[in-house]
């Protein structure tokens, strides 16, 4: 894998996850409509999912990204915070953006890098900051204003956000960072990203992702330079 230290001065090393498999994602694969049950809120990882967090906290340990990354920003669901802290972080019950030193997860509820598609599904509803707090005591907004019963986002209104999401990623000082969102935040974001780059290329980096896939990737200028590497768990699910 790449060596920040040794990228150009505005390059950045953007380590992508998307978070391992939830209770939804098994129910949804069996039917689709179980998505919108109350039952899934917030989902939890599924015991699979637990193990998927295991193989790539192994990885990221062994390959030494680990010790490299710098910044860890995570979506405010259950899922993926839990998945952020297992794998990437060094000091587990923190939430926090961290400057330098040993990387802490940050979260990132203004941005909302939360799902496919904003709203309707009570699995991507996230819960308050009382009951998270025990947990993740950084936390500020108390509710989720951003989920609505009745509308889903278009893929564009995704795209828009994951793009107002990168300009401000770009703005960080630090050089490598680890992102933990959802598949269709990461595809829609990327495919908005990358029209003017190599069919190649751009088929390689906005390929949906797996449950707990990491893909690793060189920006510079705000621009997708290249993809470093990928590390897939093995049973992984869409």
């Amino acid at each position: 894998m790449g060596d920040a230290a040794a990228q150009p001065e505005n390059a950045k090393v953007l380590h992508l996850v998307r978070h391992a498999q939830g209770v939804h994602n098994v129910a949804g694969a069996k039917d689709h409509s179980a998505l919108m049950s109350p039952e899934y809120f917030d989902a939890q990882l599924s015991p699979l999912g637990c193990q998927q967090v295991q193989d790539l906290r192994n990885y990221v340990v062994s390959s030494g990204i680990l010790g490299k990354i710098q910044l860890v920003i995570t979506s405010p669901l259950s899922r993926t915070m839990e998945t952020a802290v297992r794998v990437f972080d060094t000091k587990p019950n923190r939430a926090s953006v961290h400057n330098g030193g040993e990387a802490e997860v940050g979260l990132l509820d203004d941005f909302r890098l939360c799902i496919m598609l904003q709203g309707l599904h009570p699995c991507d509803k996230r819960r308050t900051v009382t009951e998270y707090r025990s947990l993740y005591p950084d936390i500020e907004s108390d509710v989720d204003v951003m989920w609505t019963p009745d509308v889903r986002e278009t893929f564009e209104e995704v795209a828009a956000r994951g793009l107002k999401f990168m300009s401000w990623l770009w703005t960080r000082p630090e050089k490598e960072i680890a992102i933990v969102c959802h598949d269709r935040f990461l595809q829609y974001t990327l495919e908005a990203l990358t029209n003017d780059c190599q069919p190649s290329l751009r088929a390689e980096v906005s390929a949906q992702f797996k449950n707990c896939e990491l893909r690793s990737l060189i920006t510079e200028n705000e621009r997708v330079v290249s993809c470093l590497g990928k590390f897939l768990p093995s049973d992984s699910a869409n």
